[in-house]
């Protein structure tokens, strides 16, 4: 099951983008500006859980596609 976790500074759209911690895409945000959201069966638990901490969640373009929409 991945590990994901969510930028703490938002994109310049305003998102925060959730990411798969074990993706091997080296899209990573640096240690000290993620929260770690735990393990999930996919990205859906993980943004739903990211949205508990900021309003704008989206899922990275290339290591969490299923729930990337904007």
């Amino acid at each position: 099951m991945p590990i994901y976790c969510v930028n703490k500074h938002a994109q310049s759209n305003g998102d925060h983008e959730v990411h798969d911690v074990t993706s091997a895409h080296g899209c990573l945000p640096v240690p000290w500006n993620r929260v770690d959201l735990g393990y999930h069966p996919s990205c859906t638990g993980a943004v739903a859980k990211a949205q508990r901490y900021y309003a704008n969640v989206d899922g990275c373009r290339w290591c969490a596609t299923l729930c990337h929409t904007s």
